[in-house]
């Protein structure tokens, strides 16, 4: 399989849900014969002339010609039987997600197809290993996950499994390439590269609510606002559905014998037991109208009152190089502390210290990282008890004088964006220390998969690992917990950048 070429594969989809009829849609669109299979034959009958209708809209919206649409349905046919997909070249499964029945559906193939074809299954969960452990030449078994919708999602996670030659793996992914897609490697590992290394962005949202940390609303509107996220965590779960997160979660968390960093949530179990499932059950964290429209949290309008306090400067805010020019603050040198004295208040960007445990002796408000504070309209802070009323508002006035918003939350190790970012950092780290996928698959993967801002380990470069490194090692020393261990593959990447000179350490290719 090593010059393995798939360019004029005819292919087989089976199964005619959304996801299949959408996995045949590119088939065909991208030149290949396509054969559609589902058992329910009225059921298949109604996804085509659906996808007719798809196609009909791009044509409306000039996206194609109705010529491309007529030559593209031209390719398309429906299997009588499963006996009719005995000469195709690859199969695409997007079956029920279980594994007895994907093991059934490619062992009745296997004596139907010749030893040659190739069986692809679009699990998002289920080991590949697993399924192919049970096929005969399971060398020919190999994940091809697409993301909902199909056509639409740019990002493909090829998975290999354990008997999986590496030229099936690139074989698929030139064909992939070839039909505008992005594809990623990844070995078969539960959870693969993105429901693996997306759980701390769920995770430590529900722990801050369970916490009572802040409100979901607010959790939202920080994580969107502070780290450049399209949607919140509640808001994403209520689209995803909190069964199916939670399921997920519970999935992963299970198959890697119940590691703690995937343990799931009391916050989203009690959701799920309610049957508040978000938009398609009208409750989730949210309430939705029939339009699945809902009400989210609106900062309100700054009133920027008289400002009269000391200024001093420390530090040279390196992970905030924004944050001076914004504030109009000439900034200390590198080797001090961050702070931003304002008389007897120490503002300090947080490194996942805790404000009542580490600082029991001066006034502190800790921030949380803005992923460009150039244009921030908020700022998540919290404070210890040494600080009064009088203290929050001079620090809000402070604030206000360049419109920005504060929002307080109680008393949160790496607060809210900040703790989320390492969280997702030091998972893609533990990923890449069991060499699950490369630096770049696992940036694509988390940007084109789930529509992050920047990839994991672009944010360790714009963070700083150092910086990153030292906010998992409070936050592991103030809870004790193992999820909150930082990764030895962060440790070493820290103590190598730390022995290269300056120029090498700006390479993260140095430790790919």
């Amino acid at each position: 399989m090593t010059h393995l070429d798939l360019s004029d594969a005819r292919i087989a989809v089976i199964g005619s849900g959304t996801m299949g009829i959408g996995i045949a849609q590119l088939a065909i669109m991208n030149g290949h014969l396509t054969v559609l299979y589902d058992l329910d034959r009225e059921k298949t009958q109604q996804a085509v002339e659906g996808l007719h209708q798809t196609f009909a809209k791009l044509v409306e919206k000039g996206k194609i010609t109705d010529e491309q649409a007529q030559q593209a349905c031209s390719r398309l046919s429906i299997a009588d039987g499963i006996e009719d997909l005995a000469d195709v070249n690859l199969v695409i499964e997007a079956v029920v997600e279980k594994l007895q029945v994907k093991q059934s559906l490619f062992q009745q193939l296997a004596a139907i197809c010749n030893e040659h074809t190739i069986f692809a299954t679009n699990t998002s969960s289920i080991s590949v290993t697993e399924i192919a452990a049970g096929i005969p030449q399971p060398e020919r078994v190999v994940g091809l996950h697409f993301f909902n919708p199909a056509p639409v999602m740019k990002l493909v996670e090829i998975v290999q499994g354990l008997k999986t030659p590496a030229g099936l793996c690139h074989a698929l992914k030139t064909l992939m390439l070839n039909w505008k897609k992005i594809p990623v490697l990844t070995k078969s590992t539960p959870g693969f590269i993105v429901n693996r290394i997306a759980r701390p962005f769920y995770a430590e949202a529900f722990r801050a609510l369970q916490e009572q940390v802040t409100t979901y609303e607010q959790l939202d509107y920080a994580l969107k606002q502070c780290g450049g996220f399209a949607m919140g965590p509640c808001e994403l779960t209520d689209l995803i559905g909190q069964d199916v997160n939670f399921s997920v979660t519970q999935s992963v968390y299970e198959a890697f014998f119940y590691e703690p960093r995937y343990r799931p949530s009391l916050v989203q179990k009690e959701l799920v037991d309610a049957g508040a499932w978000g938009r398609k059950s009208k409750q989730g964290f949210y309430h939705y109208d029939e339009k699945n429209q809902y009400s989210t949290f609106q900062p309100e309008v700054i009133t920027a009152t008289a400002f009269q306090a000391r200024l001093q400067v420390k530090g040279a805010w390196s992970q905030l190089p924004e944050l001076l020019t914004r504030l109009a603050l000439n900034g200390g040198t590198e080797n001090e502390e961050n702070i931003i004295q304002m008389d007897d208040i120490d503002l300090r960007l947080s490194q996942g210290e805790s404000a009542n445990l580490n600082y029991l002796s001066r006034k502190t408000v800790l921030m949380d990282w803005h992923h460009d504070f150039s244009k921030a309209q908020a700022v998540v802070l919290s404070h210890n008890q040494l600080c009064q009323a009088d203290d929050l508002a001079k620090v809000e006035a402070f604030f206000a004088q360049y419109q920005i918003h504060v929002i307080w939350i109680t008393d949160h190790p790496a607060l809210l964006t900040l703790r989320t970012l390492v969280l997702l950092i030091n998972e893609a780290c533990e990923a890449s220390l069991h060499g699950i996928a490369s630096m770049e698959d696992i940036d694509n993967a988390m940007r084109y998969g789930v529509n992050y801002p920047k990839g994991p380990y672009q944010w360790m470069m714009q963070l700083g690992a150092q910086y990153v490194l030292q906010t998992l090692n409070n936050l592991y020393a103030i809870y004790g917990e193992e999820k909150y261990r930082a990764s030895l593959y962060l440790k070493q990447y820290v103590a190598q950048q730390q022995s290269v000179t300056a120029n090498d350490s700006k390479d993260l290719t140095a430790f790919a």
